[in-house]
């Protein structure tokens, strides 16, 4: 009876059927998704952003990673291009779409009324995010020339841009932007979060100047430029300058906490997972950032190995009659 009314369903809504639904498409989600093409799982592949590679790809394209084994160094948006290359060829891509909901059902899951997965992966990293906003009163002229993402440097060549923010973000970012344009690097503090060798690499710029210990006041278009009331730390006095855009590197604040209404257990904003990758609730797994179990790190690398592993199991449970190959490194 269960089969012939999700037969119903499935006729009524035009309901696509997948063997596997991957929500996120940040680098893990991006890497579970080629590593099921492999094994030849239909799949297909959720994120609430309008393109692929998560916060690497948003947040901090420039940032140097140095912990992608075989790489050396490699920068964010460059290692999101080579996840990405082939995908759209291999993987089903919805983007722009939020999942809202998911009903378990005899034979596996059916999201938003319009997919019919029979696993899913979740790869949400630390979750929806969004940019700590410079916190000054502006209006709609002076937010066009404020920025929390810069996709391409180009756009910015020969102007005088400002940087707002002390961490390892902040110092990538205004390294990359200092072959395009003049840079004025401003944080709250004297001593910066990110690396001392980025620090020492700005000061040596003559296009760059740091300005600390200031916090912006103010923040007004006169002329065509944005003037910036900026305080000193622990004085009165205000310094004004001026820039044609700023780039502000606060950060970010994300949460999971949308999984709950799934049914999913969570650990603070973590989902707990067994050994092969596995919620609370069979047939939903989860990999990358998102997971919690004693002793992980949140590193890229370890994600791409979950991401395995979830897949793997997913495999075993979906076709147990099926001899498993273990790609690349089996001989």
């Amino acid at each position: 009876m269960l089969k012939l009314i999700q037969q119903h369903i499935e006729e009524v809504f035009k309901i696509k059927k997948v063997d596997l639904a991957i929500i996120g498409a940040g680098p893990v989600g991006t890497f579970a998704a080629h590593f099921a093409h492999l094994h030849g799982l239909n799949t297909i592949l959720f994120d609430s952003l309008s393109e692929l590679g998560g916060q690497p790809q948003m947040l901090y394209p420039f940032k140097q990673i140095t912990d992608i084994p075989a790489f050396g160094t490699i920068k964010a948006h460059d290692l999101i291009q080579r996840l990405t290359a082939n995908l759209e060829n291999e993987t089903e891509i919805v983007t722009n779409h939020k999942v809202e909901n998911i009903v378990k059902n005899a034979d596996g899951f059916t999201i938003d009324d319009s997919v019919f997965a029979r696993s899913i992966i979740i790869a949400t990293g630390a979750g929806a995010f969004k940019p700590k906003e410079l916190p000054l009163k502006m209006n709609d002229d002076i937010k066009k020339r404020v920025h929390y993402f810069i996709k391409d440097p180009k756009k910015i060549a020969n102007q005088t841009i400002g940087v707002f923010g002390g961490g390892d973000s902040a110092l990538d970012l205004a390294l990359e932007l200092a072959n395009y344009a003049d840079i004025k690097l401003i944080h709250r503090r004297d001593q910066f979060r990110g690396l001392e060798s980025n620090v020492q690499k700005l000061k040596s710029l003559k296009n760059v100047e740091i300005l600390t210990p200031y916090l912006p006041k103010d923040i007004q278009l006169i002329d065509n430029k944005l003037d910036i009331s900026l305080k000193e730390m622990g004085d009165t006095q205000l310094r004004h300058e001026q820039f044609d855009q700023i780039v502000v590197a606060y950060g970010f604040r994300a949460n999971n906490r949308f999984v709950k209404k799934w049914g999913i257990d969570l650990k603070g904003t973590n989902i707990p997972v067994d050994r092969a990758m596995k919620t609370n609730i069979d047939g939903i797994y989860a990999a990358g950032d998102v997971v919690s179990y004693s002793g992980r790190v949140p590193l890229i690398a370890l994600g791409f190995g979950e991401a395995q592993i979830a897949i793997t199991s997913i495999m075993r449970n979906l076709f147990p009659e099926k001899t498993l190959t273990i790609h690349s490194t089996s001989i």
